[in-house]
């Protein structure tokens, strides 16, 4: 896929993987449509991306504030793709979870926007869409239920989407990086992540291995190892991955007590 001289509209556009994606769809020479709360921060990233790009500042779990962006991409003409990437994250046991943000924010709005954007994004010979999802919307991770729920929920309506859709002239992708050095990350994740082993990703490297997803047309693509055996060997023998989590119980319970 090509994605020069496209218009493509990028949701967290100023969060950390957001604007490495923002940079890296500019540098291919895509023309954007960034979208975030953060009005300053969005015209700041505009500054420091190469080309002409346009900012709209929303709160993406306001249904009006959707409703004025579907009218603002209808304006701007044609608009090619629309990239899912917005998200939150809580790492809290259950009785702690904020569950209906994340819900809101990670699965409820995506689906919102490829509702309303559907029919301009049929419109185009060479559209897509592509929902941010994570390693963690297939496997499901102590101290992040909410978390998991919501990406679970965002993997199965990018795969119904996909399906409906058939093999259409509108492309529908499914991006699940694994654990990423943002701000979405507290301190207390990063270092349970350290002291369990587990990886973590630059937003550069994540938003390169989109692009790259992109430019093959790959409907599907999971990011580092072992996340990619645990996927698998979460939907085939899910009680090994049970008992692998459960060994790690102790460590993940410590770092979400003492994460505040």
């Amino acid at each position: 896929m090509n994605i020069k001289g496209k218009t493509i509209l990028l949701t967290g556009a100023t969060g950390g993987i957001g604007q490495a994606i923002a940079m890296e769809l500019a540098k291919a020479g895509a023309e954007l449509i960034l979208v975030s709360r953060d009005s300053e921060a969005l015209l700041r990233l505009r500054q420091q991306l190469p080309g002409q790009h346009r900012v709209f500042s929303a709160d993406i779990t306001d249904e009006k504030a959707l409703r004025r962006l579907q009218v603002f991409c209808q304006q701007q003409g044609a608009l090619h793709g629309l990239i899912n990437n917005a998200g939150i994250s809580q790492f809290d046991m259950v009785a702690q979870q904020d569950y209906a943000a994340q819900i809101k924010v990670n699965l409820l709005a995506p689906m919102q926007l490829c509702q309303q954007l559907l029919p301009q994004l049929q419109q185009q010979a060479d559209a897509f869409i592509v929902n941010v999802g994570s390693a963690f919307g297939s496997i499901g991770y102590p101290g992040f239920s909410g978390y998991c729920a919501s990406k679970f929920g965002l993997r199965g309506f990018t795969e119904a989407l996909k399906r409906e859709l058939g093999a259409g002239k509108l492309q529908v992708l499914y991006f699940a990086p694994r654990a990423t050095h943002t701000g979405i990350n507290s301190a207390a994740v990063v270092a349970m992540n350290q002291q369990l082993g587990n990886q973590m990703d630059s937003p550069e490297q994540v938003a390169a291995a989109l692009l790259s997803q992109l430019k093959a047309s790959q409907s599907r693509r999971f990011l580092g190892w072992p996340e990619q055996l645990f996927v698998r060997l979460n939907a085939l023998f899910p009680a090994l991955v049970d008992k692998a989590l459960q060994k790690k119980l102790a460590v993940i319970e410590k770092y979400a007590a003492t994460k505040s």
